[in-house]
């Protein structure tokens, strides 16, 4: 089980995926994307022991990959860019073997933006 392809859907709260994440104003050396899911995705994702954060009564994962990300549009093309904050996405991602203290990795390999949302100089996250 530890290495089958599965899917999510959810809206982005957090894309890196054309550069690496930075923790701290330290590159973490991976590419992040974290969504907001259905309670039934969160409750499959952690059935299968991955770690589920709750932020203001909605699910949170944050799903990463030290390699570069395969990123699609809802037609199946390239998707060029970063993916922004509020767009509808379905991931393909693979769990990783289990951690005592941080549940089972949850690897991000590609992400399909089914709706790309709009984004205004308000949404924009350089300030």
């Amino acid at each position: 089980m530890a290495n089958a392809a599965a899917v999510v859907e959810g809206v982005v709260n957090f894309s890196n995926v054309t550069e690496h994440d930075v923790y701290n104003g330290q590159s973490t050396g991976a590419y992040t994307l974290t969504i907001t899911m259905s309670e039934d995705d969160a409750d499959v994702l952690a059935d299968q022991g991955v770690k589920i954060k709750d932020y203001q009564g909605n699910k949170q994962r944050k799903f990463k990959s030290k390699y570069e990300i395969k990123r699609f549009d809802a037609d199946g093309n390239a998707y060029i860019g970063e993916i922004p904050f509020n767009s509808k996405v379905r991931l393909q991602y693979k769990l990783g073997p289990a951690h005592p203290v941080h549940g089972v990795p949850a690897y991000l390999e590609k992400v399909k933006v089914l709706e790309e949302a709009e984004m205004t100089e308000n949404d924009s996250p350089d300030f």
